[in-house]
């Protein structure tokens, strides 16, 4: 009785998040749960309709994934994808958020707002500018080569090309966020650490090694974590542009999943190649964790 009063005298807290994990638990954690029974069946639309056309198959779905050339291909795009564009991604927003933290006028103001514009900017709208910029005939970028008498490039129709095209769009669409993270904490790092390195003769190289980017460790750690998620889950580029061609060239594991699930309807399937996907994005974090060297104040 008394465990019951404490509670309610302690009740607000608990009705400020009940909201935030009411809508968790249903549109997250309840999905996950009944997503992860599909992947043990052979659901598809004959079982949409009739419940009675469900049938229990215990691990075939992952075995057969396996055995799949077009998902180990997925795999395999996906960590290219990762590999290549997460660290462009973080080098790329550092260094715009370095340049733009020294300088105070309204020229740099007006550029942070530039930069972060394709974060905001739809997909789509992005994936029809750049479908003409690398239109292999009459595309802006392949005419520039023309005028340096450089052949003309397939940047969407040749597999290794395409994936990189992709990356180059990926990156340019997601610096935006990461610099202003990067910004925000550059700004939040003491001036006197500047000034008594000034006094001691430091400089800006060793100031920038010895001071910025130690200082923006846990900045640099949560833009690597949640860059390297995103990139995991690589999807809206493929889809829009290429399809995950040419050849399943540029084909990413949540498009594979897309496609097998809403393409082909094999939804027992698809649950299957979302639950390794899953898997894999919680290894890669957690090593992430623990990869991650101890926290020296400063």
């Amino acid at each position: 009785m008394n465990a019951l009063k404490q509670a309610y005298r302690n009740r607000h807290p608990y009705m400020f998040i009940a909201p935030a994990v009411i809508l968790l638990t249903v549109f997250s954690v309840i999905p996950i749960f009944i997503a992860f029974v599909i992947s043990f069946t052979d659901l598809d639309l004959r079982g949409l309709a009739n419940w009675s056309n469900i049938s229990f198959i215990g691990l075939e779905n992952y075995t057969n994934l396996f055995l799949d050339n077009v998902f180990i291909k997925s795999i395999f795009n996906t960590f290219f994808y990762v590999i290549f564009g997460v660290p462009l991604v973080i080098v790329v927003s550092l260094s715009i958020a370095l340049l733009l933290n020294y300088g105070k006028s309204f020229v740099y103001r007006l550029f942070r707002g530039v930069y972060y514009m394709p974060s905001i900017t739809n997909i789509i709208a992005v994936a029809v500018i750049w479908s003409y910029l690398y239109n292999s005939e009459y595309g802006l970028l392949n005419y520039i080569l023309s005028l340096l008498d450089v052949n003309k490039i397939p940047w969407l129709e040749e597999p290794t090309i395409a994936k990189i095209s992709l990356i180059v769009l990926a990156v340019w669409k997601g610096v935006g966020i990461n610099m202003l993270i990067f910004l925000a904490a550059l700004q939040g790092i003491p001036k006197a650490y500047y000034e008594a390195a000034e006094i001691d003769g430091a400089t800006r190289w060793q100031q920038l090694r010895q001071i910025t980017i130690p200082l923006l460790r846990y900045a640099t750690f949560f833009v690597t974590v949640t860059t390297l998620i995103g990139w995991l889950q690589f999807f809206e580029e493929p889809f829009v542009m290429t399809e995950g061609g040419p050849l399943n060239g540029t084909i990413s594991m949540a498009l594979f999943i897309y496609q097998s699930g809403f393409q082909y309807s094999d939804f027992g399937y698809a649950s299957a190649g979302s639950f390794v996907l899953f898997i894999i994005i919680i290894c890669v974090t957690l090593l992430q964790f623990k990869l991650r060297k101890s926290d020296t104040e400063y």
